[in-house]
């Protein structure tokens, strides 16, 4: 088997490689204590970024050229979000939704109108979404949500809460999944919405997780209207749309490209760090476990590699994608503390310190890790999957 990239996808690499290098601003978002200014920056400087992008041509780059799409084969999109990643460049969070899965789905399941509207609005990096899905009493059992729509006129009239909501602080448009037949099993009575952030009613309140970050939301919809020319395909099916849109979500090489950035850093950091009159490097036990993260980063990478070329074939990489998400975001649970243990006490320290060893980047790190297993289908719900689709076991 040829692991290597052909001369034109190595010379896209090297285009994606100076694009980054030309246009990802140079200085990061600046070290403030104001959570919320931080995130406004963040916003702002990756929607920016994905208006560049837009102009470039690749920020949806895979979609079909007769969609506005770049029609890249999915190698090209795997070393574009690969690049991205590594070098630590992003576009603003709504916008990604908007690309990753809002757009694909309205291609699929949307009415003409709907399209006209909102495809070239994702496109242009003009307007993003959010994704109302988790409730507190629906996780993983995401069937069971509460969040009633219920037809009046013209409209649907909704009410229930929504949590966990990244990035509805920022977007324009919410992704809403919502009950409207109680009188049926509970995966045939679900309908899918488009939500214009600003329709009164709608209450978003933020959620700030242990790291002091500022991105997921509680939402609270009270009476809130949505015109009926807003439900995406048909009603009470929404269940099956949603499950589309989860598997468009579900890839993985990005994260590996990141664990390879941390590993780098926190590589360079014990080479350059006196212990015990040498270098941290030299501690042979420390050697071995960072060389052991470095093997498990190169087979991850693999295995979303191997997701690309299923889908470059044709084929539906289901339980495929399932397994690269479990391992990487385990991964990178395993990478965070094995660093914080190379960094000792001062690891503990975050990025508004001047002892911070890397701009408290691990710290942060390992705080937020701790969600990677729960976000987008925890460990459980993918074991689950892989049990069932891949080796055939019984539910």
């Amino acid at each position: 088997m040829d692991f290597r990239f052909s001369p034109h996808e190595q010379a896209f690499k090297q285009d994606v490689q100076e694009f980054i290098k030309k246009e990802w601003p140079k200085e990061p978002v600046a070290d403030t204590d104001d959570m919320e200014e931080e995130s406004k920056q963040s916003h702002l400087r990756g929607r920016a970024f994905a208006k560049k992008l837009a102009k470039k041509g690749w920020l949806a780059m895979a979609w079909p050229k007769q969609y506005g799409g770049g029609g890249a084969s999915h190698i090209e999109q795997l070393i574009y979000h690969e690049e991205m990643s590594y070098r630590g460049a992003h576009i603003d969070t709504p916008i990604s939704m908007g690309l990753s899965w809002v757009g694909p789905s309205l291609l699929l399941y949307g009415t003409e109108e709907q399209k006209k509207t909102f495809i070239p609005k994702i496109l242009n990096a003009e307007e993003g979404f959010c994704t109302f899905y988790s409730e507190p009493g629906a996780g993983s059992d995401l069937a069971a949500m509460q969040t009633r729509a219920v037809a009046d006129g013209d409209d649907f009239v909704v009410n229930g809460q929504k949590i966990w909501t990244t990035g509805a602080h920022h977007a324009e448009w919410g992704w809403l999944a919502a009950r409207t037949d109680t009188t049926v099993p509970k995966h045939k009575g679900i309908s899918m919405f488009l939500v214009d952030m600003k329709t009164p009613g709608l209450t978003v309140k933020p959620l700030v997780n242990m790291a002091h970050v500022h991105s997921f939301n509680e939402d609270f919809f009270d009476n809130v209207r949505i015109p009926k020319q807003n439900v995406v395909g048909e009603l009470n099916r929404g269940w099956y749309l949603l499950a589309v849109a989860l598997d468009f979500e579900r890839s993985g090489v990005g994260t590996f490209a990141g664990h390879t950035r941390n590993l780098e850093q926190l590589l360079d950091f014990a080479r350059n760090t006196k212990s015990n009159g040498g270098r941290l490097s030299d501690n042979p036990t420390l050697r071995a476990k960072l060389a052991e993260l470095k093997v498990e980063i190169e087979a991850g990478r693999f295995l979303a590699y191997r997701i690309a070329w299923m889908q470059s074939k044709g084929l539906v990489p289901n339980k495929e994608a399932s397994i690269s998400k479990l391992f990487g975001s385990e991964l990178g649970q395993r990478l965070y503390k094995a660093g914080m243990e190379m960094l000792g006490l001062y690891g503990q320290l975050d990025k508004g310190s001047k002892w911070a060893p890397l701009k408290g980047a691990i710290e942060r790190g390992y705080l937020s890790s701790v969600s990677a297993t729960i976000a987008a289908g925890t460990s459980e719900i993918q074991r689950n999957i892989i049990a069932q689709r891949g080796l055939g076991l019984p539910r």
